[in-house]
């Protein structure tokens, strides 16, 4: 219980939100204030100040913090080395997946080879995901940012152009080609800031002088992809994202066209752990490593 009072102080802490840290533990918020509050009163100590509904750290959270996230780190490596440890056949692997489809085929030829081995993944944008590598959330992730981080071993998993969805009856649905400057007319929806789509996407308008007369922010790959089917907007996806649908459109750019790369990470030191060693073996066939 205690370390689990820790968890949630350190998360409001870090993201300055009971909502997103009920979010980031997969807890409800009730539960997070809860949490809280007892590790304040059987302490007798205030963490957060409490104004008009907003949270503000206290300087004895201040003191307290760098202290709780090492600790939080080494039960976490801990609780990594036991779930890897044992029979090499079964335990549990965690995945963290900007986009589902490089890194499913590799899933699968892994669950062929190690059938009892327990495989969750969860989702989120490049850089969610590489936080959630380092603070060792996941056993794997990946992402479509470049990461240079020397904690990090990287593997090239594929790379896939950018091309713009519209709803059927959209007046650019019959067009074999679009250009950049068709993005401007309509409403532009775009994943939330962090996502690798949504900053190729604003370089190649800005690359041209373009600026979009309305923008729609949506945080979901799948959400959006359900406005475009509702008519909402139009959006720009990598090509192997934009999933088929009979309301759906895909349209290729014309020309040059940034490319949406994807990586696979894990950390340097983890490399050589039974689970992880075996899904990195099972992604070499169509990858490259950089060690």
């Amino acid at each position: 219980m205690f370390v689990t009072q820790l968890k949630s102080f350190f998360w409001v802490a870090r993201l300055g939100s009971i909502t997103q840290a009920a979010r980031q533990l997969q807890l409800s918020q009730p539960t997070v204030t809860t949490q809280i509050r007892a590790l304040e009163e059987h302490y007798g100590v205030e963490l957060f100040h409490r104004q008009g509904g907003r949270l503000a750290i206290s300087d004895a959270g201040l003191r307290l913090l760098p202290g709780v996230e090492t600790l939080l780190l080494q039960t976490a490596q801990l609780e990594s080395a036991l779930r890897h440890s044992g029979d090499v056949s079964q335990g549990q692997l965690r995945i963290g997946a900007t986009a589902p489809y490089y890194v499913l085929d590799i899933v699968k030829r892994y669950q062929q080879r190690f059938a009892r081995v327990e495989v969750a993944m969860v989702g989120g944008n490049s850089r969610q995901m590489v936080q959630a590598l380092v603070d060792y959330q996941v056993d794997l992730a990946t992402s479509s940012h470049l990461e240079d981080d020397p904690r990090l071993l990287r593997m090239e998993l594929g790379q896939d152009p950018l091309a713009l969805v519209v709803h059927r009856s959209h007046r650019l649905a019959r067009q074999p080609q679009v250009e950049a400057r068709d993005l401007v007319e309509d409403t532009l929806i775009l994943r939330e800031r962090g996502s690798m789509t949504r900053q190729l996407t604003e370089q190649m308008l800005e690359a041209q002088g373009l600026s979009p007369r309305h923008v729609m922010e949506i945080a979901s790959r799948e959400a959006i992809r359900e406005a475009v089917i509702r008519d909402m907007g139009i959006s720009v996806f990598a090509r192997h994202e934009a999933s088929a649908h009979p309301d759906i459109v895909v349209l290729p750019f014309a020309g040059p066209v940034p490319r949406l790369p994807e990586y696979l990470y894990c950390l340097r030191e983890r490399r050589d752990a039974r689970l992880i060693a075996g899904f990195l073996a099972e992604a070499v066939p169509g990858g490259t490593a950089r060690p």
